[in-house]
C-alpha cells in the first residue's frame, strides 16, 4: 500500500511538475523576447538629445569644415570652392603664427597656475567655520562677475602712476612697470587677471572631491602617526588625481578660446603680443569679411584643442598605467 501510495504520488509530482516547468520557462522566454522587441523602442528616450546634439553640434562642425574649403564672402554670400587654398595661405601667414603662438603660450602660463592656486585654496579651505565659508564664497563670486567689470577694474588698477598696482611699485621702490604696454608683461598680466577671475570655479571642484575622500582614512593615518605632507602626498593627492586631469582639460579648453578680457585690456596689443586666435578669427569674418578664411583658422583651433585634450587624458592614463 505504501509502495503504491508512493507511485501516485511519484506520478502526480511528475504529472503537475511538468507543465509547472513548462509554464516558467514559457514566461521566461516571452519576457525575453519581449524584452529584444522592445530594445528598438527605448532610442526614443535619447532621439530628443540626439537631434538636439546633431542640430547643435555635428551639423555646424560639419558646415564649419565645408565652408572652410570655400572663398566664402559675408556680405554678398558668394561661395566659391577653392580646396586646402585657405590652408595654405595660413599656413604661410605670419600673423596667424604670431597669434597662435600666443594662444598656446597663454594655455601654458594659466593652466597649471589655475590647477596648482585652485588646488592650494581648496586644502586651506576645506574646513568648518564661518571663515572658512566666508573666504569659499568671495573666491567663487569673482567667478560671476561680467567680463566688462573685471577687466574695467584690473584696467583702473593698472593704470599708469594713479592706479593701485603702480603706486604700490613705487612704494616699494621698485622701478616703474608697463604692465599693459610692454610686449614681455601684457600677456603675463593678462593671465593674473583671469586666474584672478574665474579662480573660483577650479576650487569648487577640488573642494567638493576633497569632501568626498573617506575620513576614515586620514583617522587610520593618524593612529599610525603619519605626518600631514604623507598624508597630503599618500592619500589626499592621489585621490584627487581624476580631478586634476578634469581641472587641466576644462581650463585647457576654455583658455585656448580666450578672446573677451584680451579685447578689453590690451586690444591684442602691444605689437600683436596678446592677440589671441580668436580674436584673430573674429577679425577676419566680420572686418575682413573672409569667412571661408576665418573658418579655416578655427578649424585649425579646433584640431590643437582637440591634440592638447588627447595628450593630457593620455597621459594621466600612462601615468597610472605606470604606477599599477
Amino acid at each position: 500500500m505504501s509502495s503504491t501510495f508512493e507511485y501516485e504520488a511519484g506520478i502526480g509530482s511528475r504529472t503537475y511538475g511538468r507543465p509547472a516547468a513548462r509554464s516558467r520557462r514559457a514566461r521566461r522566454q516571452q519576457g525575453y523576447v519581449g524584452l529584444r522587441a522592445s530594445r528598438a523602442s527605448h532610442g526614443l528616450f535619447v532621439l530628443p538629445f540626439v537631434l538636439i546634439y546633431m542640430a547643435l553640434v555635428l551639423w555646424p562642425l560639419a558646415r564649419g569644415v565645408a565652408i572652410s574649403f570655400h572663398d566664402h564672402d559675408l556680405l554678398s554670400d558668394d561661395s566659391f570652392y577653392v580646396g586646402i587654398q585657405n590652408y595654405v595661405e595660413l599656413w604661410s601667414d605670419e600673423v596667424f603664427h604670431q597669434v597662435m603662438w600666443n594662444t598656446v603660450k597663454f594655455v601654458a602660463l594659466s593652466t597649471p597656475i589655475f590647477v596648482f592656486i585652485s588646488l592650494a585654496l581648496a586644502l586651506a579651505l576645506n574646513r568648518p567655520g564661518r571663515l572658512s565659508a566666508g573666504l569659499r564664497a568671495t573666491f567663487f563670486c569673482a567667478s560671476v562677475f561680467s567680463v566688462t567689470i573685471v577687466t574695467l577694474v584690473w584696467k583702473l588698477a593698472l593704470m599708469p602712476e594713479r592706479g593701485l598696482v603702480p603706486q604700490a611699485v613705487a612704494a616699494l621702490g621698485l622701478p616703474e612697470l608697463a604692465f599693459l604696454t610692454s610686449d614681455v608683461l601684457a600677456l603675463p598680466t593678462v593671465v593674473l587677471v583671469t586666474v584672478w577671475w574665474i579662480i573660483g570655479l577650479p576650487m569648487i571642484l577640488f573642494l567638493s572631491a576633497l569632501q568626498q575622500i573617506p575620513a576614515d582614512i586620514y583617522e587610520a593615518a593618524a593612529l599610525d602617526n603619519t605626518s600631514r605632507w604623507r598624508s597630503l602626498t599618500r592619500i589626499t593627492l592621489p585621490s584627487l588625481s581624476r580631478t586634476v586631469v578634469l581641472v587641466a582639460v576644462i581650463e585647457m579648453i576654455r583658455e585656448f578660446q580666450v578672446f573677451p578680457q584680451i579685447m578689453l585690456m590690451t586690444n591684442g596689443g602691444p605689437n600683436n603680443s596678446t592677440r589671441p586666435i580668436v580674436q584673430f578669427i573674429y577679425e577676419q569674418a566680420f572686418m575682413q569679411l573672409s569667412l571661408g578664411y576665418a573658418t579655416a583658422a578655427s578649424q585649425v583651433l579646433f584640431a590643437v584643442m582637440l591634440i592638447g585634450v588627447s595628450l593630457q587624458l593620455w597621459l594621466e592614463r600612462d601615468g597610472k598605467g605606470a604606477a599599477r
